[in-house]
């Protein structure tokens, strides 16, 4: 956390607002908002995200007791069309200056145009949808890699690493999961022997078990989220199945190693544009299990940091949405997983981000290494 806010004082104006985290009423009471899953089958990947903003506010809180910052839970159960509701209950309460989230890409396409359009910052720590930076959305930011840089960094790792020679590419026709394997086939080519769609909540995959053995592929990238990859590489295995299982961040939980059962899950690997909990800077991991009283996970340091940066602007006086804003743009810090410096679109210059394969060993996901460049 010193870093980040080292970093945000160093660009911080002078406004005039009577900022600097003075405690005077009217720079008190503020709030950042966290948008994602807390209840539904992706409930954990939501609930890693949720802990991480919670370690920062709460750390914050004690450092600035007199002025402290309340996070605010709006949980979408991972579900689009809930978000145009909660992103307008967000934008109504004039205390809300920024979120951390949304978490996932179908309902950040349908928030982050509300929240937007009334100023509300946005930091994911977690969508990762490339489209989402093109849809005029003047607040928005991402504190990771898109799938345009996990999606190649899949494909080339499953080339260059695994010397896949034959892949069966599936997807849950989701914003994040299509657009994850959109990227994996292009980049693959021709080593795509074939191509097909899950629904979402699908429990039996019998079907499609059958038609990835048949394929003859060595090989299967999952493009989607951990409640169908983990059932679906269950009846897979159970079936006989032997092609090696690729999928991203959307998979890697220890949720989808539980629900698939750790003979089932083993070998997986799984990528992600984010840095290994155990490997971010400072104190965090071993704060983060102090908090929680477990291990840091998927997005939890991604999050802690995007909060960061909002409650730096925040301490240093920027407390309306508008110059709130002004100051993320703005914003050049060292945070627990990369150094920021967001671009005009709201992506990380391309020099921070770092592509992460993990891979399920005895029951656990550990990092293995970063995933080539090309």
């Amino acid at each position: 956390m010193i870093g980040l806010l080292a970093g945000a004082a160093a660009c911080a104006s002078d406004d005039g607002d009577g900022g600097g985290g003075t405690g005077t009423a009217s720079d008190c009471g503020y709030k950042i908002a966290f948008f994602g899953a807390l209840t539904g089958g992706n409930a954990q990947l939501g609930i890693n995200i949720r802990d991480g903003a919670k370690l920062a506010v709460d750390q914050y809180n004690k450092a600035n007791a007199n002025c402290t910052v309340e996070l605010v839970e709006k949980d979408s159960a991972g579900d689009p069309a809930q978000a145009s509701g909660l992103a307008t209950a967000v934008v109504q309460d004039a205390k809300i200056l920024g979120t951390v989230g949304p978490a996932f890409s179908g309902e950040s396409k349908v928030a982050n145009p509300i929240l937007s359009k009334e100023g509300v910052v946005i930091i994911t720590p977690s969508a990762t949808n490339p489209a989402l930076a093109t849809q005029g959305d003047k607040t928005f930011h991402r504190g990771l890699g898109n799938d345009a840089s996990q999606g190649p960094g899949a494909a080339n790792y499953m080339k260059s690493v695994m010397k896949v020679q034959k892949v069966f590419v599936i997807d849950d026709a989701s914003e994040y999961g299509k657009g994850l394997a959109d990227q994996v086939k292009q980049t693959l080519g021709s080593a795509v022997v074939k191509s097909a769609v899950v629904k979402e909540q699908q429990t039996d995959f019998g079907a499609l078990v059958t038609e990835v053995n048949a394929s003859g592929a060595d090989s299967i990238f999952w493009g989607g989220y951990l409640r169908e990859a983990a059932p679906f590489i269950k009846q897979f295995r159970d079936a006989g199945g032997k092609a090696k299982f690729i999928a991203g961040d959307g998979v890697k939980d220890q949720a989808f190693v539980d629900g698939a059962g750790a003979a089932s899950a083993e070998g997986a690997i799984l990528t992600c544009p984010c840095v290994p909990p155990e490997k971010a800077g400072g104190t965090f991991a071993a704060d983060y299990k102090t908090a929680t009283g477990r291990d840091a996970s998927t997005y939890s340091a991604e999050a802690f940091d995007a909060a960061n940066i909002l409650l730096a602007g925040i301490k240093a006086g920027n407390t309306t949405r508008e110059k709130l804003e002004t100051f993320v743009d703005g914003y050049t810090g060292q945070g627990v997983t990369t150094t920021f410096k967001f671009q005009e679109n709201g992506e990380i210059a391309p020099e921070s981000v770092a592509v992460w394969a993990y891979t399920v060993k005895g029951g656990q996901i550990v990092a293995v290494e970063e995933t080539p460049k090309s």
